[in-house]
């Protein structure tokens, strides 16, 4: 069984993170049967963008890396105080102790910075939103080597531009998670052109 983290910060978007429960539960029930995913956040109740409320399973005091395969970070807006949580050090001690195990790291949007804030991405080619430059500005100016791609891998570390690449990254999370064959089944049994 592969164990997933979504982490989620004080406004996170809801379609950035249901992508990830969504394409991991469809494998769980219909595809190898083999990922299990768990929301964690700062607090047990985390506000999303948009005002959602969403009750997680964990806090992040309460994690333990060695469980979990893989960490999934959706984006947020600053308007709805995204980055106070996304750039604390909770999120960045976290970040950093995925990385240091050599476990997939998946973002979508703006959960690169959160990434870039932990310095796992220094020199490592990324992306964020790309439909504003300052986003791609601010980026390079934590020490990514910024590229204008709708998906960037570098490493372990997945990056995207915005929402409309999360379906993507969710697959491509899952291919990595089991295998091309698999991710394209799921993929197919959600009604997406392979």
């Amino acid at each position: 069984m592969k164990n997933i983290l979504l982490l989620l910060a004080d406004g996170f978007e809801f379609y950035e993170a249901s992508v990830f429960i969504d394409v991991m539960g469809w494998n769980l029930l219909e595809g190898n049967n083999q990922t299990t995913l768990y929301t964690c956040g700062l607090h047990k109740e985390v506000n999303s963008t948009f005002n959602q409320k969403l009750i997680v399973d964990f806090t992040i005091n309460e994690i333990n890396v060695e469980d979990y395969d893989a960490l999934a970070i959706p984006g947020g807006f600053e308007d709805f105080n995204f980055y106070k949580e996304a750039y604390s050090d909770e999120f960045s001690d976290l970040i950093n102790a995925f990385y240091e195990k050599n476990k997939t790291i998946a973002s979508i949007c703006t959960g690169a910075f959160p990434i870039a804030k932990s310095g796992v991405l220094n020199g490592k080619e990324g992306t964020t939103y790309n439909l504003n430059p300052v986003r791609h500005n601010q980026l390079k100016e934590m020490g990514v080597l910024v590229k204008n791609l709708p998906i960037v891998v570098s490493d372990n570390i997945i990056t995207s531009w915005n929402p409309s690449t999360a379906m993507d990254v969710a697959f491509l999370l899952l291919e990595k998670m089991s295998d091309k064959e698999n991710a394209n089944n799921v993929k197919h049994l959600m009604g997406f052109e392979i």
